[in-house]
């Protein structure tokens, strides 16, 4: 497999290719208004100790884990789906690709602010409330909250809410936006079930959890012209870099330009030979546009030129040639 065509084709576009960058339009403004709304309304809940953590205590001593413990071995590796570190490596491979091939920074950016913004903010919560888990939880009834602890909001679920939901925002087309926008949806639902299920979380840090990591993607269209200044500057470090290196008579690699697709060439047959004559190509007059030459055919006997044989008595078919009879030559003078 020959390597540099495939490199020659990813470097073949000079410029960034035309993205559209997702608005902050008006759905847009009012999602993000209720999504605020059902995040602080959360809040206010827990902090009142209210119906939602009695709801808490409710689930924590139905004991899921117990109930269902041939859950446990698979969930124990899905939760993984919405842990920081494995994630953040396997989106930011893919994302670091997509930045190659469409020569931007905008993905790895995007990336780097979605999560710079869920550590100021889901960080911040967890340690101005301190809640303590289901499992370090001291009085039955109790929200747990100013303990010491760094449970509320659920960092699982809303690191599994920004780190797939930005393959979404970051899309190229409708279709895929809509798909990837499903997909990571189902995949942060089910990271947030499974801490409930585990007994790590609360089912109100799970809430928490999902509408923090959705404000974080509703709120990314704000921080564009951001993302895009530090682009315009990393961009313009490298052509700096580039000058110095190339005035101290450094070679720097040049793109290679796409080379056009050699012709396929059809492999000899056993029954060609080299000093096979040359055939003239079909025309496209004759209804055919290939040149092609025409493969050689085996030698064939010459077919005798001498009339078949017919019995006496039998009768000669009409198309059958008959042998001209020559007329005596006559004596002259006669």
């Amino acid at each position: 497999m020959r390597t540099d065509r495939i490199f020659a084709r990813l470097d073949r576009e000079p410029e960034p290719p035309k993205i559209e960058i997702p608005r902050m339009s008006r759905h847009r403004v009012v999602l993000f208004g209720a999504t605020l709304a059902f995040y602080l309304a959360i809040v206010v809940a827990v902090l009142g100790s209210s119906w939602l953590v009695e709801l808490d205590w409710k689930v924590m001593l139905f004991r899921p884990y117990e109930r269902w413990p041939q859950l446990h071995a698979f969930l124990d590796y899905f939760v993984v789906l919405g842990q920081r570190g494995p994630t953040a490596v396997m989106v930011m491979a893919w994302l670091g690709w997509r930045s190659w091939r469409q020569h931007t920074l905008r993905p790895l950016l995007s990336l780097g602010a979605a999560l710079l913004l869920l550590n100021m903010t889901v960080g911040s919560v967890k340690l101005g409330l301190g809640r303590l888990g289901p499992h370090y939880a001291t009085q039955i009834g109790s929200a747990e909250l100013f303990a010491g602890g760094d449970i509320f909001p659920s960092g699982h679920t809303a690191n599994a809410v920004v780190t797939w939901g930005i393959l979404g925002y970051l899309a190229t087309t409708p279709r895929a936006r809509r798909w990837l926008s499903v997909t990571s949806a189902m995949v942060a639902l089910g990271v947030g079930a499974t801490t409930v299920y585990l007994g790590t979380h609360w089912v109100s840090d799970v809430l928490l959890g999902w509408a923090a990591g959705l404000l974080i993607l509703l709120a990314l269209p704000w921080f564009e012209p951001l993302i895009a200044r530090a682009e315009a500057f990393v961009f313009a470090v490298r052509e700096k870099i580039r000058e110095r290196l190339r005035s101290r008579g450094v070679a720097l690699p040049v793109p290679v330009p796409a080379s056009p697709v050699p012709a396929m060439v059809p492999p000899r047959g056993h029954d060609e030979d080299v000093e096979a004559p040359l055939r003239e190509p079909v025309g496209v007059a004759g209804g055919r546009g290939s040149t092609r030459p025409m493969p050689a055919r085996p030698h064939q006997p010459a077919r005798s030129e001498r009339p078949p044989v017919v019995p006496a008595g039998t009768r000669r078919p009409p198309h059958t040639e008959r042998t001209p009879r020559t007329a005596p030559a006559r004596p002259l003078g006669g």
